[in-house]
């Protein structure tokens, strides 16, 4: 038997509600309207959601908080279907837990696929990640949540945390920034996703975990390449 998946779309637009509601009703999701982000609350209290649709400029309770106030107790996947569409806000509401941020206008195939993608990634398991990941003396719980520098916790938001995890999983090995985009944001070829949005995030690890920023010794930059985790010692 087929696991029907239900999306929540959330937006004050009615247009862009009904012609979602339709689309995505064809294509054999359960979904569910909310006009305001009071509403997207409630319905999360007594519905058990797959995905979220998100538009930020909500009324009552706006989409940047909706997201910081379900990221306290869900990691249900948020797509941000916005038409704020600089990479400050992108990089705010990234921050804010979301893990797609697309700009209105938006192709629906592109929305289709980033569902496909995200529905995917939130119900796969992979074993052969380490629970604990520790090079010198950083270490990372991937269970917890919990990234530790010697005894000092380090707070992270989600984005900084799966940042470091991919680091740390592959260190001593170069990614490059369409890597990164495409393990932390599921970055495709027929989508445009900024690069420097590495760089900020990388920036912004790195001013958690260095104790020199002019001069890193943990995350690498790999001119012309992208960035490495480096293992301690070498």
């Amino acid at each position: 038997m087929t696991n029907v998946r239900t999306v929540l779309v959330a937006d004050d637009d009615i247009n862009i509600r009904q012609f979602l509601k339709i689309r995505l009703s064809y294509l054999g999701y359960n979904v569910i309207l909310a006009t305001n982000g009071q509403e997207v609350l409630s319905i999360l209290k007594k519905e058990k959601l797959d995905l979220i649709i998100l538009d930020i400029m909500l009324s009552q309770i706006d989409g940047y908080k909706v997201c910081r106030i379900l990221r306290k107790f869900s990691r249900v996947p948020i797509i941000l279907l916005t038409a704020l569409a600089n990479i400050t806000d992108r990089i705010r509401g990234l921050d804010l837990g979301a893990d797609e941020y697309l700009t209105k206008p938006f192709a629906p195939d592109e929305l289709e696929a980033c569902i496909r993608s995200l529905l995917i990634r939130s119900h796969e398991r992979n074993d052969s990640n380490p629970l604990v990941i520790q090079v010198g003396d950083l270490k990372l719980d991937t269970i917890k949540k919990h990234v530790f520098k010697g005894s000092k916790l380090i707070n992270l938001t989600l984005i900084e945390f799966n940042l470091l995890r991919l680091l740390m999983n592959k260190a001593g090995k170069n990614l490059t920034r369409t890597a990164i985009l495409d393990c932390i944001w599921g970055y495709t070829s027929y989508r445009y996703i900024d690069t420097r949005v590495v760089d900020v995030y990388v920036h912004r690890l790195r001013s958690k975990l260095e104790q020199d920023l002019s001069t890193p010794n943990l995350i690498l930059t790999i001119r012309g390449k992208g960035y490495m985790f480096q293992i301690v010692g070498s």
